[in-house]
């Protein structure tokens, strides 16, 4: 059978790409850089640099700019970057040493971690897991936010260190990678590194905890679980701006992109159309699956037909279902390919990868929101990699919330809303759909059981920003459909396939 697809109800086709777009990113990277100097030389008022990025916006590049601008100013003796997870410090311990010196710069990590430290990082970062062992000469300080919060970690920094050229606190500039990630909470413990701070990151990142209620009793505009840039929305000694170009996705994605940011005034994409692409012979229905999803319009497929599931978000029979999608991937091969670029111009040339060659990039990801759910795809995973003799590369399941911050050739998804009777805080909550549906360079299949515009219909309306939340979330069923509208969309019904 021929499987077709009812185009998106909402289009990307306009917008910049290529060197236009980016030269918009460079503008504002280059305008924080300037806020940040004149901050330092006591030339402004504000006091808070945020720069916001969409998701596969380069705002690492962005953040390890402006530290390298900082340190090599005359009122600037050190600065120190913090992030919730090791994992986001890493690579960029690595870039910075190699930039800037592997002196100058200090990663400061648990004394139980270093061993199993990424190659790069450790081989271009002085690594310390304590104050007395920080190199009196380093200039760039990396440590999480739980690591440097500890009880007394500052001060001990200050008396071994010496303060920074602002005469009190050991770091002049204190940068937050992932800001939108860090509680308030976690925050305050490090408030006092510096009196100048930078956040640089996706505000569209899954909310630092999820709670059921405010328990910050006394003043209900307070949550110390939230994250902590929300707390400076509008305040004049801040200042803030948003990065209007993503790098990450394919161009037929960008729509997408934008109902998760509609408040931005601007948002572009690098990637041009035909500049991603998936490549195979796969024939049949599943050949025109996989097909559309190498369009790089992100697809819904809604599945009819299948036996009843556990629970409505977990599904073993729609996991088999993408078992078998990938099964004849994988037999028929593939080949993702992306135009080469030169300081984001093409140059005419295009780069392949497929299974066995992934050049160090992760192929296919298979992401769900519950652990049984997770562990129903891990099985699959494990059946395909021994089948098709594949690597952790090649494929890999994960849930949602242990995916943030990560990339993937082909993201396959349960929908968070698929069997689902009625809107809850966990099935519909934005920050989980928008890394669910952000992670894709080359593709994005989202799979559910039929049914999700008869729920997103039907459905009492739920209030959003309940916790002051940063991105566009309210009244949750609308913002789903405002993100489903942006969808190429089919359906497939098992037992007819079967019949045939």
């Amino acid at each position: 059978m021929t499987l077709t697809f009812a185009l998106p109800a909402i289009d990307a086709a306009d917008g910049t790409h290529h060197a236009e777009a980016a030269a918009g990113n460079a503008e504002a990277t280059a305008a924080a850089t300037t806020a940040l100097l004149e901050a330092l030389g006591g030339n402004a008022d504000h006091e808070r640099v945020l720069l916001k990025a969409a998701a596969g916006a380069g705002k690492s590049y962005a953040l390890g700019e402006m530290v390298k601008a900082a340190v090599a100013h005359e009122r600037c003796r050190r600065v120190a970057i913090i992030a919730f997870t090791n994992k986001q410090l890493h690579p960029l311990a690595a870039k910075l040493g190699k930039e800037l010196g592997k002196r100058s710069v200090c990663l400061f990590v648990k004394a139980t971690t270093i061993p199993d430290l990424p190659q790069a990082a450790a081989e271009n970062a002085t690594v310390v897991s304590t104050a007395k062992d920080i190199p009196p000469d380093t200039q760039v300080l990396i440590a999480t936010s739980h690591k440097l919060g500890a009880i007394n970690e500052l001060r001990r920094q200050l008396d071994h260190l010496g303060p920074g050229a602002n005469g009190s606190s050991a770091y002049d500039v204190l940068f937050v990678d992932e800001a939108w990630q860090l509680a308030h909470h976690l925050f305050d413990k490090v408030t006092k590194a510096a009196p100048i701070w930078v956040g640089v990151g996706d505000v569209g990142q899954l909310p630092p905890l999820e709670v059921g209620s405010n328990p910050w009793r006394g003043d209900p505009s307070y949550n110390p679980y939230r994250a902590w840039p929300t707390d400076y929305d509008g305040d004049y000694r801040t200042w803030s701006r948003e990065l209007p170009a993503v790098w990450r996705p394919a161009a037929g994605h960008l729509a997408l992109w934008r109902a998760f940011y509609p408040e931005w005034r601007e948002l572009n994409c690098v990637a041009a159309p035909g500049d991603r692409s998936l490549s195979t012979q796969l024939t049949g229905a599943a050949g025109d699956i996989w097909r559309q999803v190498g369009s790089g319009v992100p697809t819904l497929l809604e599945v009819e037909g299948l036996p009843d599931p556990e629970a409505a978000d977990v599904d073993l029979p729609l996991v088999q279902f993408v078992e078998g999608l990938l099964d004849e991937l994988f037999a028929a091969g593939f080949t993702l390919e992306t135009a080469a670029y030169q300081n984001a111009t093409p140059t005419g040339e295009r780069r392949a990868i497929g299974p066995g060659n992934t050049q160090g990039e992760q192929l296919i990801s298979i992401l769900a929101t519950r652990n049984q759910a997770v562990d129903d795809a891990a099985d699959a995973v494990a059946r395909l990699r021994e089948k098709h003799d594949l690597g952790p590369l090649d494929l890999l399941s994960s849930t949602v919330d242990s995916y943030q911050g990560q990339t993937n050739g082909i993201t396959i998804a349960v929908h968070p809303l698929t069997g689902a009777s009625t809107l809850n805080e966990f099935n519909s909550a934005f920050g989980r759909l928008a890394v669910t549906c952000t992670r894709a360079t080359h593709g994005l299949l989202m799979v559910a059981r039929a049914g999700l515009d008869v729920l997103l219909g039907d459905a009492p309306a739920r209030p959003g920003n309940p916790f002051g939340e940063p991105g566009n979330r309210r009244l949750p069923r609308q913002t789903h459909q405002r993100i489903l509208a942006t969808f190429a969309r089919g359906t497939f019904t098992v037992a007819s396939t079967q019949e045939n």
